[in-house]
């Protein structure tokens, strides 16, 4: 074959790949932190080492989200033998030096000019108590970001589902808003399937764990239209030779998180403390339809179109509730409205009522007077003290 076509085929080979590679880069859910637009947050816990000088020189780094507690404190009084008391002091000195570490990283980081938050680690039982404990630990500000981590869906090594509901309904009574929820892809499909049941939970913004390049095929659309923070980068992905992006003056098991907005919208959301909207059941929203070219390139972001959601049983007992009271209504006698109240008004007072001409105050009371109702004598006042 002449080199020339040769030349051509690998020219149009090599435009096709810098399409798809604008494609992946352009999609949310296709490697987003290569899109310099993108910002970026980091999570750490109490054994990352952190160099704040090196990372405040990457200007992509907006926030950074702190391990607070991780399910309930340890005892504050140590009981039994040598052994058992010495381990008690140790977890107990863990974790007073823990909640200090926690504390320092977060004035540095403020002072930084990064956005702070704090999540829980939960663990299996005392979901009420585990909030409590979160919030003493962390003591969030009004703008600082919270975040309960559900590592699985394996309720005897974290915290189950329901407890999570729990823990989340806690949090919003004592602090009146609403943490977002870290999860993996398995768990938030459990989820997003049982929405009906996890109420809270599915209506969450969505810390999505996932250390894939793409992750369209896999994300629980149609619960979650998108992700809050989408953690691309942690130690299962991310070694020494090889990660998808590294952070100055982080290790290499560092977690980095996306975000799928700038850094000015990223700051002006923070700290996702409300309830996200969502549809009812999948009727609620029905795909956008693409063409068959955009479908083979893949790599493309799926929008949905919001269609009027599905009444609750609740709103339609309510609008059946007020449309019988109406039609209820429409048969009751207008002497309702039309007629005096008075102690014993009987339908011979009625009649009397309306036959006697003009109706002044004294006419009234003579024609009820002179008028003579069967219902009311049969039961008379005395006759009611008497029985």
């Amino acid at each position: 074959m002449p080199a020339r076509p040769l030349r051509r085929i690998a020219l149009v080979a090599i435009a096709a790949a810098m399409a798809l590679s604008t494609a992946a880069r352009a999609s949310d859910f296709s490697q987003p932190w290569k899109d310099a637009d993108r910002a970026l947050v980091i999570d750490a816990y109490e054994y990352n080492s952190i160099d704040w000088a090196q990372l405040a020189t990457d200007k992509r780094i907006v926030g950074f989200i702190n391990k607070a507690s991780d399910g309930m404190p340890p005892p504050y009084f140590c009981f039994g033998n040598e052994t058992e008391v010495r381990l008690c002091k140790a977890l107990w000195k863990r974790y007073a030096v823990t909640r200090e570490l926690f504390q320092t990283r977060k004035v540095v980081a403020k002072a930084l000019g990064l956005k702070w938050g704090a999540y829980h680690l939960g663990r299996p039982g005392n979901p009420v108590e585990q909030a409590n404990n979160f919030i003493d630990f962390a003591e969030p500000g009004p703008d600082d970001l919270i975040a309960l981590d559900v590592e699985d869906d394996d309720p005897s090594q974290w915290m189950s589902l329901d407890d999570a509901e729990e823990f989340v309904r806690q949090v919003h009574r004592r602090l009146g808003r609403f943490p977002i929820l870290y999860t993996n892809g398995n768990t938030a499909r459990r989820i997003a399937d049982n929405s009906y049941k996890y109420q809270l939970l599915s209506r969450l913004p969505l810390w999505y764990a996932r250390y894939k390049p793409d992750i369209d095929v896999h994300f629980p659309m149609g619960n979650w239209q998108s992700y809050t923070l989408w953690q691309f980068s942690a130690r299962a992905n991310c070694g020494r030779f090889r990660c998808p992006y590294r952070v100055a003056g982080t290790p290499n098991d560092i977690d980095v998180n996306v975000a799928p907005m700038d850094a000015a919208a990223l700051r002006q959301a923070w700290p996702f403390g409300g309830l996200i909207d969502v549809p009812a059941d999948y009727l609620a929203s029905i795909p956008v339809p693409v063409s068959r070219e955009t479908g083979l390139k893949g790599n493309f972001t799926l929008t949905y179109a919001s269609v009027a959601t599905p009444p609750t049983f609740v709103e339609m007992a309510a609008v059946l509730g007020t449309r019988w009271g109406k039609f209820r209504d429409g048969f009751r006698m207008p002497v309702v409205k039309t007629v005096p109240r008075r102690p014993h008004f009987g339908i011979a007072d009625y009649v009397a009522w309306k036959r006697t001409e003009p109706r002044s105050p004294a006419l009234l009371d003579a024609a009820f007077t002179a008028a003579a109702d069967p219902v009311s004598t049969a039961s008379t006042t005395l006759d009611r003290s008497e029985r």
